[in-house]
């Protein structure tokens, strides 16, 4: 096996398939510990100012150096040291030999780890949100176009009453809407670690400012500040809470019940010819069957969807068994499931977005569809039409059943297109209404308020929740693969 070869071990189908290049930047071994580097310059330059001995000169050190990183040295310091923070402490160290006594002074392993952390998920969730976004704006306009074109709708997946092809797809709005309110919530309420010592109690700090409370108050409050973070918790053992990582991870596996949903619904459509995902010119759907054309993206989006789905359980678990002011079990946990629950989620919204930007309607074969069940649904309206002419109503209902019925196998039976209609315009009975049953219908007349909901809807709490990303819905999905 040659080592140096990419394709002689193990990569992550999340790496080198599905994710975008932002997300697995956001999560990416460099980002990490340039973070880290980050945050141990914060910290030394609010030690300074509360009037620890740090001089500008080890600042100045520091801040040269936050992107020098020797990952070779760092590899070799953890080999020897069995310890990620203290290596990497080693190695910033060896480029900063003048600030070297004063890096993590008073802080302890999670100083960095937890709140790189909860940088790398803030990033994190502004991008997921910003893919919610560009896929809600690309569904709205969809829904906007077809707002009027009436189909069946299905209960039990059986034919119901009509909808139509916009309204449906609010149906999907509302769950994407609801999506980006949650992720919204959870930024918004994400508290930084901050700076708290080994068990929280900030003992090493009080020590470093001689007793001084207040100056270690601040020390927190100005290290959050430069982090980029409103609020901090007041209080925390040696980690954050991992109820926030439930908290954050539940919002993001959300995503994929509302994507496996969406993707599901599409997939059915497509098999009833009446909507289809993008395909492209040279797209093969089946190696053995050329006339084929599978919807492998809504495909790809419901398996993605069901791993994101299942790693929330890792965050519930992770907070559940945390000992006392911590136990290490949740680190190797956490590497991979913060990590993958991201990464899975941009790719889902990856491919959601290139569904939407290239979704297609099968208006012709929506009618035709719809002319199979329509008489059916529309037999009580032509009860009432006959009513109105003088007719008996349990007498019209008895005619109707028996021709309906005689329609029915024709369909069932035989294979036939269903007939009702000629049916009824060959009864005599039904003669006061012939002139009526092109009225009586017409799908327009059974799609009850679908349009104005779609205009009501996307007008009162579409449109709007998507102004703060005004400026971040250009571009557009493309898959490589």
């Amino acid at each position: 096996m040659d080592p140096s070869d990419p394709y002689s071990s193990y990569r992550s189908p999340l790496t080198s398939r599905y994710a975008s290049k932002d997300m697995l930047w956001t999560f990416s071994e460099r980002h990490k510990f340039t973070t880290w580097r980050k945050l141990w310059l914060y910290l030394a330059q609010a030690q300074k100012e509360l009037g620890l001995p740090v001089t500008d000169e080890q600042i100045k050190e520091m801040e040269s150096n936050v992107e020098n990183i020797d990952f070779g040295l760092a590899a070799k310091e953890e080999k020897k040291r069995r310890h990620d923070v203290m290596a990497h402490v080693h190695t910033f160290a060896s480029c900063c030999p003048k600030a070297s006594a004063i890096i993590h002074l008073g802080a302890t392993s999670c100083y960095v780890t937890d709140n790189t952390d909860l940088i790398v998920i803030q990033e994190g969730i502004n991008l997921l949100l910003t893919k919610v976004a560009r896929c809600i704006q690309r569904l709205a306009d969809f829904a906007e176009k077809h707002k009027d074109l009436p189909t069946l709708g299905y209960t039990h997946f059986q034919p119901a009453q009509l909808t139509t092809v916009g309204k449906r797809a609010c149906l999907w709005l509302n769950d994407l809407l609801m999506d980006l309110h949650n992720l919204e919530h959870s930024r918004d309420r994400l508290r930084f670690r901050g700076v708290k010592g080994t068990t929280g109690t900030q003992a090493s700090f009080l020590a470093l400012f001689n007793g001084d409370h207040d100056k270690v108050v601040e020390l927190d409050r100005r290290v959050t500040e430069l982090a980029g973070f409103k609020s901090l918790f007041i209080v925390t053992g040696q980690t954050y809470t991992r109820k926030q990582d439930l908290d954050v991870l539940s919002s993001v596996s959300g995503v994929g019940a509302t994507a496996h949903k969406i993707a599901t619904d599409i997939r059915l459509l497509a098999s009833k010819k009446e909507m289809e995902e993008p395909f492209e010119q040279d797209q093969i759907g089946s190696s053995a069957m050329p006339y084929k054309r599978n919807p492998m993206r809504c495909e790809r989006c419901c398996s993605l969807a069901r791993h994101l789905m299942v790693l929330v359980s890792d965050a519930q678990q992770t907070a559940a068994v945390q000992w006392l002011e911590r136990s290490l079990d949740d680190s190797a946990n956490r590497r991979i499931s913060l990590g993958e629950s991201f990464l899975t989620a941009d790719s889902v919204l990856n491919t959601l977005q290139n569904v939407f930007e290239g979704l297609v309607v099968y208006p012709k074969v929506i009618e035709k569809n719809i002319s199979q069940e329509l008489p059916f649904m529309a037999t009580e309206n032509v009860i009432m039409a006959m009513v109105k002419t003088g007719a008996d109503r349990q007498e019209c209902h008895e005619q109707i059943r028996v021709l309906s019925q005689e329609a029915g196998n024709e369909v069932k039976l035989h294979g036939r297109e269903n007939d009702l209609v000629s049916r009824l315009r060959a009864s005599p009975y039904f003669n006061p209404v012939h002139s009526q049953l092109g009225e009586l219908l017409d799908p327009q007349t059974f799609t009850g308020r679908a349009p104005q909901q779609v205009d009501h809807f996307l007008s009162a709490e579409v449109r709007p929740a998507l102004v703060p990303y005004t400026d971040q819905l250009q571009g557009t999905a493309k898959l490589d693969i």
